[in-house]
């Protein structure tokens, strides 16, 4: 490779290589269920109905649509008035486990299987992340047990 190339090649890795520093945009589903499409339009084809509070990533936006991947990683379009930024994530782990504190030391609250939805009281969490599931039960669950954050 001639050294000039090598020079503007070297910035280019640089940066694919570098961790990524950018958050998800995560949002939830409104107290109404919404249709998710196949395009951005409300006569493209219906692909399925995302319930009240799931979480969902925003991926892009086109007009008044957005392009959105739920916890399997389908994705699909669905208008964003249907969406608010309260906060939920679905349990990914079955068995997963909410504690009363920030440690595996702490006593377990509850056990949730895959798919129970809690809503996310610290958007930042890192490690583990502060959750109230709808029961009122309020704890702590291992970021890596969660999908939404």
């Amino acid at each position: 490779m001639h050294p000039s190339r090598l020079l503007f090649a070297m910035p280019l890795v640089a940066a694919l290589a570098a961790p990524s520093a950018v958050a998800f945009d995560f949002r939830s589903v409104g107290n109404a269920a919404v249709i998710l499409y196949d395009t951005p339009s409300d006569k493209g084809t219906k692909r399925y109905v995302a319930p009240p509070g799931m979480p969902l990533q925003v991926m892009n936006a086109y007009g008044a649509w957005v392009k959105v991947r739920d916890m399997n990683g389908d994705e699909a379009w669905t208008p964003a008035r249907g969406l608010v930024p309260r906060q939920t994530v679905l349990v990914r782990t079955p068995g997963a486990r909410v504690h009363a504190g920030p440690d595996d030391g702490s006593a377990v609250l509850m056990t949730a299987d895959k798919g129970v939805l809690l809503e996310l009281a610290d958007p930042t969490a890192t490690v583990w992340a502060r959750v109230r599931h709808r029961d009122g039960i309020n704890g702590y669950i291992k970021v890596s047990n969660i999908w939404g954050l």
